[in-house]
């Protein structure tokens, strides 16, 4: 019974490890969050990261860089709209001002531009194809549904793509199809945070 502890004691524990924290732990927590404002700043509005960094002194950048890394490449995604396309690139200029190995970088956004080009060339190809596909055998699926109730088909033809089950089956097969790409983006971004 005595290895039970109650929420209050559990709690005094986690306080009295915060007690414990070091001045490296305490600088971590509390400027990776100015880093992460910083990036949702530089990504909404044009600045410029360098002057913005050296407003802080120099045993604080380290954490700057980190959390506003953090919030950079969280913001590289798949480009399905233009501002996509605009948010990667500022994203990733962002980074490259950030980080320290620029040639590893540029080796990983050398890939994620691969993946890009991919992405909206053959991968629209193909949702195309896809979209056309569904469409087709979703019409044959309702049409036969309606000849078995015996209803009648007016004109002919059947706007399928107004169909509730319809979008929600597209929507499930574009995230099939968008899933290969956005795992191997998911890998590039993994390496591109662990490079310094």
């Amino acid at each position: 019974m005595s290895d039970i502890k109650s929420a209050r004691e559990i709690a005094m524990e986690k306080v009295a490890k915060l007690d414990k924290a070091t001045d490296e732990e305490r600088l971590k927590w509390k400027y990776t969050p100015e880093g992460e404002k910083l990036a949702s700043s530089y990504l909404k509005q044009d600045l410029n990261l360098v002057t913005e960094l050296g407003n802080y002194e120099e045993k604080v950048r380290r954490y700057i860089k980190d959390g506003a890394s953090e919030i950079l490449i969280r913001n590289i995604n798949l480009p399905k709209k233009e501002l996509d396309r605009r948010t990667n690139k500022k994203a990733m200029d962002g980074l490259k001002t950030l980080k320290s190995n620029k040639v590893g970088v540029e080796n990983i956004f050398s890939k994620m531009r691969n993946i890009f080009k991919h992405y909206t060339e053959q991968g629209e190809q193909q949702r195309k194809q896809a979209y056309m596909q569904l469409k087709v055998e979703f019409e044959a699926k309702l049409r036969q549904a309606m000849q078995q109730q015996g209803g009648p088909i007016i004109g002919g033809k059947i706007d399928v793509e107004r169909q509730p089950q319809f979008q929600e089956e597209w929507r499930r097969l574009q995230l099939q199809l968008d899933s290969q790409y956005t795992r191997l983006l998911d890998e590039y971004k993994r390496e591109l945070s662990a490079i310094a």
